[in-house]
């Protein structure tokens, strides 16, 4: 018998979980019609863990149809210290986030002229118990449907979408 796979240190994990908590946030932004553009993009000031455009083909009176989100995500387990990763988004994390996203249009000038906002995504990770060695999330959200503060099970994780803040903050 083949030796067990060695279990992921608590950093990897922890990263791991992360990840699933953008991932899920990207499978809900799909959902109500959002094209993501990138992921985890970084530059010298940081880094946008997700930038979605709108695709809604016809506006509404609440969309605009030509919108660009950059989004940050934050995956915390419950009862935590940060209400739930606001707290995280201080006065400088906004700021890196607005040059970030500056050096992200000056590099697409294609999109400058759209609206952009700054979203925040809530995302509550909980662990159920033991995670397999390898879960591939991708897989299992594709036939999936995603509601804010409706549970999703992955890996010995239950994951909800607490909040999704459009235009979460303004420079």
């Amino acid at each position: 018998m083949p030796p067990a796979a060695p279990r992921p240190n608590r950093q990897s994990l922890n990263l791991q979980v992360g990840e699933w908590g953008e991932q899920l946030v990207c499978q809900w932004l799909t959902q109500q019609q959002w094209h993501i553009l990138d992921r985890r993009w970084h530059c010298r000031w940081g880094e946008i863990d997700i930038i979605a455009r709108s695709s809604a083909s016809t506006p509404t009176p609440h969309i605009n149809a030509n919108r660009l989100a950059f989004v940050e995500v934050k995956t915390r387990q419950a009862q935590n210290w940060d209400a739930d990763g606001l707290l995280a988004i201080t006065q400088s994390k906004q700021q890196k986030l607005w040059k970030t996203a500056q050096i992200y249009l000056g590099k697409h000038p294609e999109l400058a002229e759209l609206f952009c906002q700054f979203d925040v995504a809530l995302v509550q990770c909980n662990w159920i118990s033991q995670p397999p060695n390898t879960v591939d999330i991708h897989d299992e959200l594709q036939e999936t449907a995603i509601d804010i503060k409706q549970p999703f099970h992955v890996g010995g994780y239950q994951f909800i979408l607490l909040d999704y803040i459009e235009s979460a903050f303004t420079l």
